[in-house]
């Protein structure tokens, strides 16, 4: 597959702000699968192309993914935009509000699911990582 270097680059730092600490061994996990190009397919279109779009900063594109993925109940990507949501500056007070939100729209059991099991284990282990020391 051709790599289209400009918005491949540019996703890779979008996606570097969003998880400096993983961002590389998420791309590389594709390179072994049923679908390697799909990692980098994954890169050049949703961070190169769409969440590198000027209409909104990254901060907010991460809320508003992590409103999308709580209304659909995608709770295995969800942990990753949490991460970083918080990575990028919002408070886990306003994350969970933000999930909140999705109530009205996805149901209690969909939002309760989000809330009450992905957005308490990401912010348990990041509370134990930091009391680590932020070594693993």
């Amino acid at each position: 597959m051709q790599i289209h270097d400009d918005t491949y680059n540019k996703g890779m730092e979008i996606l570097k702000k969003i998880d400096s600490e993983h961002y590389q061994s998420i791309v590389d996990s594709f390179k072994d699968s049923v679908a390697p190009d799909l990692g980098q397919l994954a890169v050049e279109f949703n961070y190169g192309q769409i969440f590198s779009r000027p209409g909104l900063d990254l901060k907010s594109r991460l809320l508003a993914t992590v409103a999308g993925l709580t209304a659909m109940g995608n709770t295995q990507q969800l942990r990753f935009y949490i991460n970083g949501a918080l990575n990028l500056g919002w408070t886990e007070e306003e994350i969970v509000e933000c999930m909140m939100q999705m109530l009205i729209y996805s149901g209690f059991p969909v939002a309760l699911n989000s809330i009450l099991t992905v957005a308490a284990e990401v912010f348990a282990e990041r509370k134990t990582k930091s009391n680590k020391g932020g070594s693993e």
